[in-house]
């Protein structure tokens, strides 16, 4: 079972920036992809950005430009990146690792990112 722990989310002003942090409990980027979702109240959880099997990242069109997933080997800990914030940012957003083989998907408890003025 790997266990995935966010943080960094909070309030921040429409403009601003957060960065968020998973920390997983092993070195497992080497079998899992990580990504990022986030879900706004009365929605369906989406996606944000996530690594591919080929070392790319994906990002959601709403957040090309804005946001930038990234990953630091030596800590286990992927990082989400969150500038020029909008309102419409305003999610619970997760972690998510998925096993390169059998697809088995992870969650972080997930951290609340509000953008409000």
């Amino acid at each position: 079972q790997v266990q995935l722990v966010e943080s960094g989310g909070g309030l921040v002003q429409p403009g601003g920036s957060l960065r968020l942090s998973c920390a997983t409990s092993q070195s497992i980027f080497d079998i899992y992809l990580m990504g990022w979702y986030r879900q706004a109240p009365g929605k369906q959880r989406e996606l944000v950005a996530v690594f591919t099997s080929g070392g790319s990242t994906n990002y959601a069109d709403s957040v090309k430009g804005r946001f930038t997933i990234s990953r630091d080997n030596a800590k286990n800990t992927v990082y989400l990146q969150m500038n020029r914030l909008k309102p419409e940012d305003t999610a619970v957003y997760y972690c998510n690792a998925r096993h390169l083989i059998t697809q088995l998907i992870n969650w972080g408890q997930g951290t609340q990112v509000t953008v409000s003025s």
